[in-house]
């Protein structure tokens, strides 16, 4: 809902959608009213992405929460809101929120994914750790970190098919603090292909 304090009718409120070309036509709307300071309520998340097209296209953007934006009791409408908005706006009566700029943004999309990768990385560990035991291939008994360089070594020759001690054995580092033996100890199992799909899978 888009209402400019330079239309023809007082309370004329304009619809738009929620597409990239409908952001593009509120731009063009917006310029073609001579408007150049938007305030705009933050609802859920819906708001960023016309938010930061409007920011781009050169409009002062003032970014309002609900508390400020609170109509008198009755009966309640987006048409209503819009109209209630603009007029508080256009009375300096809204203070837009605390935003980060562009970069803390963008840092804070990378930390927030890199945890949800750590916290997967960890998940599927903890599963792959679960199908090899179930084999009695003690992987993580030999290895303090089987995701090391070491132990996924062991697990793709597993994948892979070989199953001969030796050979797994060779493939871990002699800077590994247990022994040749401890280690060949702990990668003899009872082998099944259902457990191996199984570590594949995760």
């Amino acid at each position: 809902m888009i209402r400019t304090n330079r239309t023809a009718e007082a309370d004329n409120v304009r619809e738009f959608g929620v597409y990239t070309k409908d952001h593009l036509e509120i731009i063009s709307h917006l310029r073609q009213h001579g408007v150049t300071t938007i305030a705009m309520e933050s609802t859920g998340s819906y708001w960023q992405t016309l938010f930061n097209a409007l920011q781009q296209a050169g409009f002062d953007v003032l970014l309002v929460g609900g508390s400020q934006t609170k109509n008198v009791k009755g009966r309640k409408t987006d048409v209503i809101d819009c109209i209630w908005i603009q007029k508080l706006h256009s009375l300096g009566l809204l203070s837009g929120s605390l935003l980060l700029s562009d970069t803390f943004q963008q840092l804070r999309t990378y930390y927030y994914h890199r945890q949800h990768l750590v916290q997967q990385s960890a998940r599927y560990s903890s599963k792959m750790q679960k199908a090899l035991r179930l084999m009695n291939i003690r992987l993580d008994v030999a290895l303090n970190d089987i995701t090391g360089q070491s132990g996924m070594a062991v697990i793709e020759a597993i994948l892979s098919g070989h199953r001969e001690t030796d050979h797994l054995v060779s493939l871990v580092s002699d800077r590994v603090k247990k022994s040749r033996q401890e280690i060949a100890d702990a990668l003899q199992g009872w082998w099944r292909e259902d457990r191996s799909a199984e570590a594949i899978a995760v």
